[in-house]
């Protein structure tokens, strides 16, 4: 992160040893070391006292985290709705046979719920892959990872690759949802 960087160099430009600077901010000389060699992060009090004391704003001092903070939210917020996105996956096939088995045709209400959210995380997914440019499957292992997204398009080969996991998954749900109808006895 660019922030540790920033808090060396306004630390050296006015001759400050990280004891001076942990002094004049109430913290210890550990915890300048620390953010200095990206181990923690300030919280904001602290990003707002070296702002004053370094007299810059606190847009420089933080440069660059700002765009790093970002893609961290939405790595997580991609792990979140793809997690949620695999689990309905597994939940929806299942619930279709026990719907039906404990509740007759009005037990189809549950899976299609269901359905409808995982279509909704399905379309959160494919969001962020859109802002983030993501094509290939190469692309958003760099951009989970947190490596610069190579700039490869997609070929044949992801295509057909994209068309298999989705009839592979397809055929897992139908199977699995024949030997939950078999064993419930539906």
């Amino acid at each position: 992160m660019n922030l540790s960087k920033q808090i060396k160099q306004f630390r050296k430009r006015d001759n400050m040893s990280q004891e001076q600077l942990a002094e004049k901010i109430y913290v210890s000389r550990q915890t300048i070391s620390n953010w200095e060699n990206e181990r923690s992060y300030p919280d904001i009090h602290n990003l707002l006292m070296m702002s004053v004391l370094f007299n810059v704003s606190l847009d420089d001092l933080v440069k660059g985290d700002v765009k790093i903070m970002k893609e961290e939210i939405q790595k997580s917020t991609f792990f979140r709705w793809t997690y949620l996105m695999m689990a309905l996956m597994v939940i929806v096939p299942i619930s279709v046979v026990l719907g039906l088995y404990f509740f007759g045709n009005y037990g189809l209400v549950i899976p299609l719920v269901l359905f409808i959210l995982l279509m909704f995380s399905a379309l959160k997914v494919e969001k962020i892959k859109k802002v983030q440019n993501l094509k290939t499957y190469r692309q958003i292992v760099d951009f989970l990872e947190g490596k610069p997204v190579s700039k490869v398009k997609p070929n044949k080969k992801d295509k057909l690759l994209k068309i298999g996991l989705v009839l592979t998954s397809a055929l897992i749900g139908f199977v699995f949802m024949y030997l939950v109808m078999s064993i419930v006895g539906v």
